[in-house]
């Protein structure tokens, strides 16, 4: 996947028609993944782009607050450098100002089309619990079928809370367990019984199967929505 510096606007050479030329190259391709509904790497890798310049034009800082992993201490202090050297410079922040208008006016289609995309694999995904869930079900299982294939890709899950000043938080790890091939005897109800008897750590784990009605490419769109959707859907219930 082609991709943009974190501070790509401001770095080399502030030469609109240069940074016009990165910034359309960036997005045939990220529209080129939307297209064959490949959602993920590229929506995140958009938000966080989007972000930043809303940040660099809304605050006239570089510093990102909002996605602070994708900065280590060197990337700040080289910023603020460069900011430096250039908020004195009237000339140059015009320049800038216009590609980053430029910018958000072009990654808004791209970002509305990411946004159209996971709200269809939403809608087409159903979760059900499979037989008694425990009161705290932040760690358990859960299957997942891509819609018609019988193939059911089992993960385990953990969902994290964390939480700032403002607001509380959930995220989720998972990781692969097995295949199951659905059948008249491997049921969910038989995979919840085989992943008990296999994985002792977890004597008593939730289930819950997902599904999905259309295909959709696994690793990069039903997954991550599927992960999202869980977290959403355990966390209202419980």
């Amino acid at each position: 996947m082609k991709s943009l510096g974190v501070n790509w606007f401001i770095e080399g050479s502030i030469d609109f028609e240069h940074k016009k030329y990165l910034l359309l190259d960036y997005l045939q391709e990220i529209n080129s993944h939307f297209d064959r509904s490949r959602l993920y790497p590229n929506l995140t890798d958009l938000v966080f782009h989007y972000n930043n310049l809303l940040d660099f034009k809304r605050n006239k800082t570089v510093l990102q607050q909002a996605f602070p992993q994708r900065l280590t201490q060197a990337d700040i202090d080289a910023l603020k450098l460069t900011y430096q050297k250039i908020v004195n410079d009237d000339s140059t922040m015009r320049e800038i100002e216009s590609i980053i208008s430029f910018a958000l006016y072009k990654m808004d289609p791209a970002l509305q089309t990411g946004k159209e995309i996971y709200d269809f694999v939403e809608s087409r995904l159903s979760i059900d619990p499979i037989g008694l869930v425990p009161l705290m079900p932040y760690n358990g299982y859960f299957s997942l079928r891509n819609g018609n294939e019988r193939t059911n890709w089992v993960y385990e899950y953990q969902i994290t809370i964390f939480e700032n000043k403002e607001d509380k938080f959930r995220g989720i790890n998972v990781q692969f367990v097995d295949t199951y091939a659905q059948s008249i005897t491997m049921t969910p109800e038989a995979m919840k019984l085989d992943l008990i008897s296999k994985h002792k750590h977890l004597p008593n784990p939730a289930l819950y199967y997902v599904t999905s009605d259309i295909s959709f490419p696994l690793e990069q769109t039903l997954l991550p929505v599927a992960k999202r959707t869980l977290v959403k859907f355990i966390s209202n219930a419980a």
